[in-house]
C-alpha cells in the first residue's frame, strides 16, 4: 500500500513538473516588458563609438548597451529634423502625412498630433502600462490665453509667435499636450532648449511663472531659476527617480513606458562643469559624453531596481549631427559625426537621417548582435503592438512595421518594402535595398548645394545612388538607371495615395504632400522657415 502511494505521489510530482511548472515559466516569460525609449537630440551616428570605431568621443555606456543588446546599422529617422521625427515615433505614421510639410514647430506652436490619433503611449496605456514622458516635447500644445477661456487655436500661424507670447497666460492649464495623447505623466520643456518659453512644464501646468527674459540663441520669457545647463541633469534625475518609484508595481504586473526625448547634444551646447574639456575636441564632444552619462544613469537605475531583465531599453537619435556642433573643428581633429555618409542634420542625404539605434531586451535579444535591416523610427508602434499581441486599427501606425523578427533573430526578409526619408525643406527620398532615389537636385537642407544653386549648376532634378557601392552618395546614376527611378517614383506615389506604406485599408493624409518640390512654408503653419 505504501509502495503504491509512493508511486502515485511520484507520478503526481512528475505531472506537476511537466505541466504546471512549464505553465508558470511561460507566464513569467509572457510578462509585459517595460519600455524605456531614450531619444538624443542631434546625435550623429558617427558620434557613438560602437558605430564608429574611428570616432574620437568616448561613449562607454552606449557601447555597453550595444554589447548587451543589438545595434541596427541601417536605421533612419523619418525626418532630418526634430519635430517631424517625434511625430513619426509616437504615431507610427510618416511626418509628411501631417500638416507639417516642412520645417519645425516652435515653443508656442499648436499641437501637431491630430485629435483622436492613436499614439504609442495610448496603445501601451490601453494595455495596462503606466506611461510617462520626460524631456523635450516639440510637438506643440495649446497654452492658456489672456482674457478668454480658449487656448491658442490649432491653426495658429508660426509667424504669429510674438502675438501668441504676448497673449499667453502662464497660470492657466495647458491643453492638448503630452497628457492629452496617452501619457499619464509629463515633465519637460515645450520645444528645443533654444526655444522659449524657458520654463519647465509638469503635466498640464507650468511649474513657475516666467518673470524674466533669458537668451539661449533665442530670447524669450523665462522662469527666474531656469538655467539651460541644468536641464539634462534634471531630466536624468527625474527619470531615475521615476524608475525607483515604479519598481514595485512593475515587478507586480504593472509595466511602464518611459519616453525620454533629451535636450542634448542639441544647442545650446552646454555641458556641465564636470564634463567640460573631457572629450578633448570641443563643447559638443563634451556634451555627447554627458549624454552618454545620462544613458548610463538610466541603465544603472534599471539594474539597481531589479528592472533590467524585463525592460526593453532603446537608445537612438532624432536626426543626424547638426552643423552647430562646429563640424570643422571636429573633423580637423579626426572626428566625423556622419562617418562616411554625406551631409548633416536637415539634409536628404544619409548624414541627415541615418542614426544610431541600440536596443536591449535580456533573454530575447542576443547580446552583442547586429542587424543590417533597413528600419525607421516610425517602427516603435508596430513593434510594441506585436509584442503585446495587440491589433492596430486601420487608421493607426500606417507606416510602422514590427522589428520583433529582427530582434529575435528570425527575420528572413526585409521588414520594410521601402523606407521614405524627408528633409527640412520637405524634399523626398525613397530607399529600397541598395537603391536610394532623391527627388531634388541638392541637399534638401542646409548643406551646399541647396536646391536653387544646384539647379543653376545644371545638376539633375533627381538623384539616384547605389548605396552598396556609393554610401557617400557621390555618383548620381539616375541617367544610367531610368527604370529604377521610375519604379521607385511610382512606389512613393502609391505610398502617398494610399495614406500608408504597410498592408491595410487605405487612409487619408492630413495634408496631401507634393513629392516633387517643397510645399510652401505656410502649409506647415508659418510664413517664414526658421532653423531649429
Amino acid at each position: 500500500m505504501k509502495l503504491r502511494q509512493s508511486i502515485w505521489m511520484a507520478i503526481g510530482w512528475m505531472t506537476l513538473n511537466l505541466v504546471v511548472l512549464p505553465t508558470l515559466v511561460s507566464a513569467a516569460t509572457a510578462a509585459k516588458p517595460n519600455v524605456v525609449y531614450i531619444l538624443a537630440d542631434d546625435l550623429g551616428v558617427g558620434d557613438v563609438k560602437c558605430f564608429n570605431s574611428e570616432g574620437k568621443i568616448a561613449t562607454p555606456n552606449m557601447d555597453k548597451l550595444a554589447a548587451e543588446g543589438m545595434k541596427f546599422i541601417d536605421c533612419h529617422s523619418s525626418s532630418a529634423v526634430c519635430t517631424p521625427t517625434r511625430y513619426g515615433i509616437l504615431t507610427g505614421r510618416y511626418n509628411w502625412r501631417s500638416r507639417l510639410q516642412s520645417g519645425v514647430l516652435n515653443g508656442f506652436s499648436p499641437p501637431l498630433i491630430e485629435a483622436g490619433r492613436l499614439t504609442v503611449a495610448e496603445l501601451l496605456r490601453q494595455n495596462g502600462y503606466h506611461t510617462a514622458a520626460f524631456g523635450k516635447w516639440h510637438l506643440g500644445m495649446n497654452f492658456g490665453a489672456k482674457g478668454r477661456a480658449e487656448s491658442t487655436p490649432d491653426n495658429a500661424d508660426v509667424a504669429d509667435e510674438a502675438a501668441t507670447r504676448a497673449n499667453t497666460d502662464y497660470s492657466k492649464p495647458i491643453k492638448n499636450g503630452p497628457t492629452a495623447v496617452g501619457f499619464d505623466y509629463y515633465f519637460g520643456i515645450s520645444a528645443s532648449l533654444d526655444m522659449p518659453p524657458f520654463v519647465y512644464i509638469e503635466n498640464d501646468r507650468f511649474t513657475a511663472l516666467p518673470t524674466t527674459e533669458k537668451t539661449w540663441l533665442r530670447k524669450g520669457p523665462a522662469a527666474a531659476d531656469f538655467e539651460a545647463i541644468d536641464v539634462l541633469p534634471t531630466l536624468t534625475k527625474r527619470v531615475t527617480t521615476y524608475l525607483g518609484q515604479r519598481a514595485v508595481e512593475a515587478r507586480n504586473g504593472k509595466p511602464f513606458f518611459v519616453y525620454m526625448p533629451l535636450n542634448s547634444p542639441h544647442t545650446p551646447i552646454l555641458p556641465t562643469a564636470e564634463w567640460q574639456g573631457k572629450s578633448g575636441l570641443n563643447a559638443y564632444g563634451d556634451f555627447v559624453m554627458q549624454t552618454d552619462w545620462t544613458v548610463g544613469q538610466v541603465m544603472a537605475a534599471l539594474e539597481q531596481n531589479g528592472l533590467a531583465d524585463n525592460t526593453i531599453l532603446v537608445m537612438t537619435s532624432d536626426n543626424g549631427c547638426s552643423p552647430a556642433a562646429k563640424v570643422d573643428e571636429l573633423t580637423s581633429k579626426g572626428h566625423y559625426p556622419s562617418m562616411n555618409y554625406r551631409g548633416y542634420k536637415s539634409d536628404i542625404w544619409e548624414g541627415g537621417h541615418h542614426v544610431p539605434f541600440i536596443i536591449r531586451w535580456p533573454g530575447h535579444i542576443q547580446a552583442g548582435s547586429t542587424s543590417d535591416q533597413t528600419i525607421c523610427l516610425v517602427d516603435l508602434m508596430g513593434t510594441c503592438a506585436e509584442i503585446l499581441g495587440a491589433k492596430l486599427p486601420a487608421n493607426a501606425g500606417e507606416d510602422s512595421v514590427s522589428l520583433l523578427p529582427a530582434l529575435l533573430g528570425k527575420a528572413d526578409k526585409p521588414l520594410h518594402e521601402a523606407v521614405v526619408h524627408h528633409s527640412i525643406e520637405g524634399r523626398f527620398s525613397i530607399r529600397q535595398g541598395k537603391w536610394k532615389l532623391e527627388l531634388c537636385a541638392g541637399s534638401g537642407g542646409w548643406s551646399a548645394p541647396k536646391e536653387g544653386p544646384a539647379l543653376k549648376q545644371g545638376l539633375p532634378s533627381v538623384q539616384l545612388y547605389d548605396l552598396s557601392s556609393d554610401v557617400g552618395e557621390q555618383n548620381n546614376v539616375q541617367e544610367k538607371y531610368p527604370e529604377v527611378v521610375e519604379r521607385l517614383t511610382q512606389l512613393l506615389k502609391k505610398y502617398v495615395a494610399d495614406g500608408r506604406s504597410t498592408p491595410g485599408e487605405p487612409q487619408k493624409n492630413t495634408v496631401e504632400p507634393n513629392i516633387f518640390k517643397s510645399v510652401a512654408p505656410a502649409a506647415a503653419g508659418g510664413k517664414k522657415k526658421k532653423k531649429q
